[in-house]
């Protein structure tokens, strides 16, 4: 399982919008992100249109290849270029993912295997 942690910034002036444009997601769109692989998929804003995104999948080349090619995903992100800045492009097909650093599950796991050695 891969864990893919980004950031995107909405232009603040556009947040109150972007924000009603998720409250909620077109049910269409939630069934393709399913579709692509990805789970536990979340947004977070922190402050002045900062948005960190969450979700999990086993195989981010193959969710970022269905979402290219998906219809829905593809109106999705022609609503959504306009609130974002990430200078045209689609948010879906360019964020930088952030390596991790720590995660308490794994490392608990690693524990609890050296111990029963």
């Amino acid at each position: 399982m891969q864990r893919v942690c980004f950031t995107l910034r909405v232009h603040p002036e556009k947040l109150d919008e972007y924000l009603e444009r998720h409250d909620p997601v077109w049910p269409e769109m939630l069934r393709e992100i399913a579709a692509s692989g990805r789970r536990n998929y979340s947004l977070f804003h922190a402050g002045e249109g900062q948005l960190i995104g969450y979700f999990e999948t086993d195989d981010l080349e193959g969710s970022q290849r269905y979402l290219a090619e998906s219809e829905v995903a593809a109106r999705w992100e022609a609503e959504m270029v306009h609130f974002l800045d990430t200078g045209g492009a689609r948010a879906d097909q360019g964020f930088v993912a952030f390596p991790v650093i720590f995660n308490l599950e794994d490392q608990l796991a690693a524990v609890e295997e050296n111990e029963s050695r």
